[in-house]
C-alpha cells in the first residue's frame, strides 16, 4: 500500500517518431482560380474541413483562417485595407499576410496558410 500517493519519474519520457515523406512534404490544394480573386478582394474557400479566407493584396494571394478569434465573425466578409482585414462583427483587425492581430477586441492571432499561384490556380498548404 502506497497510501494513495502517486510518484512520477524525474526522468523525461523520450518518444521517437519517424517522419514519413507525407509528414514533411507540403500538401498544397487548389482552392480557387486567379480569375476568381481580383486585387483588393476576399473570398471564402474550404480546404479540407477548414474555412479559409483568401485575399488578393496587390496581386499576391494570402490565406488565413476565416473565423475571427474574438467571437467567430467571418473575416472573408470583412473590409480589406492594404494588408489588414477588419472583422465585420466587432472590428477586430488582422494582417492577412501572417494572421497577426492588429487591433482589438481580438487578442489571439488567426492561423495563416502558405499560398501560391500555379497555372492560374490559387493553392494553399494545409
Amino acid at each position: 500500500a502506497d497510501g494513495g500517493v502517486t510518484t512520477r519519474s524525474t526522468r523525461p519520457e523520450h518518444r521517437t517518431h519517424r517522419l514519413s515523406t507525407e509528414d514533411v512534404m507540403a500538401a498544397y490544394v487548389k482552392v480557387a482560380n486567379t480569375d476568381d480573386l481580383q486585387p483588393g478582394q476576399a473570398k471564402l474557400v474550404t480546404a479540407g474541413d477548414q474555412r479559409v479566407a483568401l485575399f488578393n493584396v496587390g496581386g499576391t494571394c494570402y490565406a488565413i483562417n476565416d473565423t475571427c478569434t474574438h467571437r467567430g465573425g467571418p473575416l472573408s466578409d470583412g473590409t480589406l485595407e492594404d494588408d489588414v482585414v477588419t472583422c465585420p462583427w466587432h472590428g477586430a483587425r488582422f494582417c492577412v499576410r501572417d494572421g497577426q492581430v492588429q487591433g482589438p477586441p481580438a487578442s489571439k492571432n488567426v492561423a495563416s496558410y502558405p499560398a501560391r499561384v500555379a497555372d492560374g490556380n490559387i493553392e494553399i498548404e494545409v
